[in-house]
């Protein structure tokens, strides 16, 4: 690895506050950028002064080849553009070569969700089961369910919840998201009513010194794999589609929120969306349902 991309790394750990998933992903990257200079450029050793557009269009170019999905090509070229953009602005390349260069156009993939009527059976047979049972998991599932589709919650942000992010007092939720950007979200009145049980749960087996929301049967913070497999499990049972996961919550809420009228810039908040463009995905999957349904019932569609 070259100095400068150790410094880029560090810069957007440390100082742009992203994800250990998405510096990973950057590195991946552009470790494969460098070895691709090396050999195009036939040396051993080389100077980032030295990545020209055309040492870049040829990166691209070999990424289509290979038979890269354009979206995967496109964050390729997104995290050169990153790096190279850092060293410009720091004066150590005189201009940046990614500037302006055209990636490939990816395909704007529809998420998928739950229809409201697969959520009312997933809801009413976790909520039976979580009677019934009284158990931590049981419980558990009931509040993971309630926070991810009540709140739009990603993932990463459910596991790294504090029992001091929860105010049930007011029936909301302090969220850290990425870029660990803080937003404050609602937590409705379901939400609230299942985490009661789940909290009682918690106490009698929670670690000392543990601050986390969501816990383990050994007391510690429950992993977002443990959650995958948990709620993945449980949606499974009922979703017809067959290509949901954890994230099929997220998608969920926010196609609701968008199929009852709710004002995009206020689900782009909810979400945690940096840019409007990443909600706007919404309104397509609500016109190409809408299109669907025409198409069923229009007698000359």
């Amino acid at each position: 690895m070259t100095a400068e991309v150790a410094r880029f790394l560090a810069h957007i750990e440390g100082v742009r506050g992203l994800s250990g998933h998405t510096v990973a992903a950057y590195r991946r990257d552009l470790l494969e950028l460098e070895a691709f200079v090396h050999t195009y450029l036939g040396q051993d050793e080389f100077e980032w002064r030295e990545v020209s557009r055309e040492v870049l269009r040829a990166f691209l170019g070999e990424a289509v080849r290979r038979g890269l999905a354009p979206r995967t090509i496109s964050r390729k070229l997104s995290s050169a553009r990153a790096l190279l953009r850092y060293l410009h602005s720091r004066g150590e390349i005189a201009s940046d070569p990614a500037r302006q260069l055209r990636g490939p156009k990816a395909d704007r993939t529809l998420p998928s969700h739950l229809r409201a009527d697969e959520v009312g059976e997933l809801f009413g047979w976790v909520e039976d089961r979580a009677s019934s049972e009284d158990t931590l998991y049981a419980t558990r599932l009931l509040a993971i369910l309630e926070v991810l589709y009540g709140s739009g919650l990603r993932l990463s942000e459910l596991t790294s919840l504090d029992l001091a992010s929860l105010d049930l007092e007011v029936g909301q939720l302090r969220v850290v998201g990425k870029g660990r950007k803080e937003r404050i979200v609602p937590l409705t009145a379901s939400a609230s009513r299942a985490l009661g049980p789940y909290l009682a749960h918690r106490l009698e087996v929670v670690r000392p010194g543990c601050s986390a929301l969501l816990v383990s049967r050994r007391g510690d913070r429950l992993s977002g794999r443990q959650i995958q497999r948990d709620v993945g499990a449980a949606i499974a049972d009922f979703a017809r589609s067959g290509s949901v996961s954890v994230h099929s919550l997220r998608h969920t809420f926010a196609t609701h929120l968008v199929d009852a009228g709710a004002d995009l810039m206020a689900v782009k908040e909810l979400l945690g969306h940096a840019s409007l463009r990443t909600t706007q995905i919404y309104t397509h999957t609500s016109r190409e349902r809408l299109k669907r349904s025409y198409r069923r019932s229009h007698p000359r569609a």
